[in-house]
């Protein structure tokens, strides 16, 4: 009987001790220069590549990361955005969305949950790994938004699993930019 509890103690003491020394998400700083990036995006079931430095060559860029379209909290924060648009684009601020998703699925979720109103792009390893949000080794990027300035530079970095404070956070940003 107490070797089975000196087990269970032992495994559970492992456990905290794996999680205390996990490293803890560390986004890009606020002030830090965004790393630029072309990829392959979706904007109304279309195929496009885009590229960050002429995204901001028109305006500061809403860069949010999110694990995985199609699923409950990515749909709901794409729909959010979508209903947003019109408020960001009279903030002079574009919004791509970004995920470790193929093209295919993006395209379908361009047009569905998007509603047409924004990009979505492939969030290779590689930019995962510059913006810093990737999940564990799933491939998989946290949900973390970025406003980026005509600069380069982050002016804001949000990072919450719940979508909800998402929209209102970045475009509160934006909104501070256009003041400036």
């Amino acid at each position: 009987m107490i070797r089975p509890l000196k087990n269970l103690t032992a495994a559970l003491v492992s456990g905290a001790l794996a999680l205390i020394s996990a490293p803890a998400a560390a986004e890009l700083a606020e002030g830090a220069t965004a790393p630029v990036f072309a990829t392959r995006a979706a904007l109304k079931g279309k195929e496009f590549g885009f590229a960050l430095r002429a995204a901001l060559a028109k305006g500061p860029v809403v860069l949010y990361f999110y694990p995985k379209a199609f699923t409950q909290g990515c749909t709901l924060e794409a729909n959010a955005f979508a209903e947003a648009m019109p408020r960001f684009k009279a903030a002079g601020a574009s919004v791509i969305g970004m995920s470790a998703d193929d093209i295919e699925t993006l395209k379908r979720f361009s047009r569905e949950e998007c509603r047409d109103a924004f990009p979505v792009g492939v969030a290779s390893r590689k930019i995962i790994a510059a913006y810093d949000v990737g999940m564990g080794t799933s491939g998989l990027a946290r949900r973390t938004s970025y406003v980026i300035d005509r600069d380069g530079r982050v002016v804001l970095v949000h990072s919450d699993p719940d979508y909800r404070s998402h929209v209102e956070k970045t475009l509160a940003a934006v909104r501070r930019l256009a003041k400036k």
